[in-house]
């Protein structure tokens, strides 16, 4: 989707138990895999066993790890995680992985995700409590630190039991990684092991091909697993209605992980042939924006039979500078970052893949850029629903004023971005496409029905590891 009406998640985070492995490098290059779930600040958290250290600083990864920095990282335990801000500002104080002291010892933590009932947990906390960031994910560790039990499985335990919202978080103390996921499944979380011996978790499996883990599945909602030299799985025992985020298949994930055993990739082709089914067009040739959307563009091109063509170049480092465009460049709007390529597009009737369309900000400029370009007609075509409603799930979106959907109708949109046609994919052919079910996602800026983040207490019980 093009810059200026997008979409951010949370996050992106890793943990890894890998005595006898340089843990921090293998974080950073897991990182470097999930780049694209946050760009405002990253950090490394490593422990040797006695001692946790941590540096997470403003910006983007490759730029605040360097050689020196990650050879004083030495240990056997790490967690990382690349931040975009749902709650909290940007600031480096809202950096994670955040550090806890605490009487038990230190905690790191590392958190994707969006609370609910922030200032409700916030209120069950010490009064003496100081909170020195923003974020809700400081609120979850205090809670962590400050709730009773045992051990530390006890303490999460409690914490989950109260926590409304949506939650993938990996942690660790001096000894031991946890993983645990909120009872919906909202974000996802997956593991692996490396063939020498050693886990991962990340959020992607991508991430876990980068640095050479074999991806095992993903935690199931409401399940912790922890690994303190052998792997421990708790899990709740009744069910939840599984509603993990449809944007992760239509947009967040990188087209080479896998959710629930289905290739991001493939799916996105689904969606495509899928869209051209529901709205066929009379056109020439068939392109995509890059980059999320290029699969669902080959997709329709291929169920349409028109040739797919590469009608934009994307530029992409033009996202990577924090030096202001002034007024001139601004004005070049899409230039920026899209430049067309005439001869493919010069007197053509031309579809225009995209994979949603949010504020709809961007779309009427790059509608008027393949029109300048020469091309005659401009059909568009989105691999999502119209989005209607606000996300309050660790998505930063719209509000619904700022939705177009929500507002318009869909020729009212098409006349406002200036197509010719316009098209959505079903709510049922992206279910279709992803072979899930209604049940088992989160639709909520489609319908305007979220899941039930909390019905009680949660009950747990052990299990077998797998």
């Amino acid at each position: 989707m093009p810059a200026g009406d997008t979409m951010h998640e949370a996050c992106g985070i890793v943990g890894i138990y890998a005595p006898g492995n340089d843990v921090a490098r293998r974080a950073y290059f897991g990182l470097y895999a999930l780049q694209h779930r946050g760009q405002e600040s990253a950090g490394i958290a490593v422990s040797d066993g006695a001692t946790i250290v941590c540096h997470r600083e403003m910006g983007l990864i490759s730029s605040i790890f360097d050689e020196d920095i990650l050879s004083g990282l030495t240990g056997y335990i790490s967690v990382g995680h690349t931040r975009y801000s749902t709650t909290g500002s940007s600031v480096v104080m809202n950096a994670q992985p955040l550090l806890e002291h605490a009487e038990f010892g230190d905690m790191t933590i590392a958190h994707n995700g969006n609370l609910t009932n922030t200032d409700a947990l916030r209120s069950t906390l010490e009064p003496s409590t100081v909170l020195a960031a923003t974020s809700d994910s400081e609120v979850f560790a205090k809670a962590i630190v400050q709730a009773p039990g045992a051990d530390m499985v006890e303490r999460i335990r409690y914490v989950m039991a109260r926590a409304e919202g949506a939650y993938s978080i990996v942690m660790s103390t001096e000894r031991a990684l946890y993983a645990f996921r909120d009872p919906w499944g909202v974000r996802p979380l997956c593991y692996g092991r490396f063939p020498a011996g050693g886990y991962m978790f990340a959020s992607e499996s991508c991430a876990l091909d980068t640095v050479g883990a074999k991806y095992i599945r993903e935690l199931e909602p409401g399940e912790i697993i922890w690994i303190d030299g052998d792997l421990h799985v708790d899990k709740m025992r009744q069910s939840k209605p599984q509603s993990l985020c449809m944007f992760e298949y239509i947009y967040f994930a990188r087209p080479d992980s896998q959710l629930n055993n289905r290739q991001i990739y493939m799916a996105r082709l689904e969606m495509g042939r899928q869209l051209a089914r529901e709205h066929p067009a009379d056109a020439d040739v068939v392109m995509a924006i890059p980059d999320s959307a290029i699969p669902g563009g080959k997709g329709y091109s291929e169920a349409s039979g028109l040739p797919y063509i590469e009608g934009l170049i994307k530029n992409r480092y033009i996202g990577r500078t924090f030096i202001s465009p002034d007024q001139g460049l601004r004005s070049r709007g899409v230039h920026l970052k899209f430049n067309p390529i005439v001869e493919l597009l010069e007197g053509k009737r031309v579809v225009v893949v995209d994979d949603s369309i949010v504020r709809g900000t961007t779309t009427p400029r790059i509608v008027k850029l393949l029109r300048d370009a020469g091309a005659r007609e401009v059909h568009v075509r989105i691999t999502s629903p119209p989005i209607i409603h606000p996300c309050y799930l660790g998505v930063d979106m719209a509000t619904h004023a700022e939705l177009i959907a929500a507002n318009f109708t869909v020729p009212q949109i098409c006349e406002k971005i200036g197509a010719d046609s316009l098209g959505f994919l079903s709510k049922e052919g992206l279910l279709q496409s992803v072979a899930r079910k209604r049940g088992e996602m989160c639709l909520g800026c489609l319908t305007g029905e979220y899941p039930e983040t909390y019905n009680g207490p949660p009950v747990f019980e052990m299990v077998v590891p797998t």
